[in-house]
């Protein structure tokens, strides 16, 4: 798969950057996951939660250039860890 098609991010976006840590040079934050595929499972990333709901702003899993695979990964089979 081309590179391309692996990377986008928008610094336009009024939310840019939407996590801390995220603000690091051009091209070092992934906004193609946006909201976060893996919420509602098992993600490897820096979550907690806070009165039964989880939050993920501390999290820069999916937002990392090279977690990509590991993403795409983690969709096609859940169990991954």
């Amino acid at each position: 798969m081309k590179s391309s098609s692996r990377f986008f991010e928008n610094r336009d976006c009024e939310f840019f950057p939407c996590h801390a840590g995220g603000e690091s040079g051009p091209g070092g934050f992934n906004c193609l996951f946006c909201f976060c595929p893996l919420y509602s499972q098992n993600c490897p990333g820096n979550f907690r939660f806070e009165g039964g709901l989880k939050d993920c702003s501390s999290c820069l899993f999916p937002h990392r250039r090279e977690n990509y695979d590991r993403v795409i990964d983690r969709l096609r089979n859940p169990s991954v860890v």
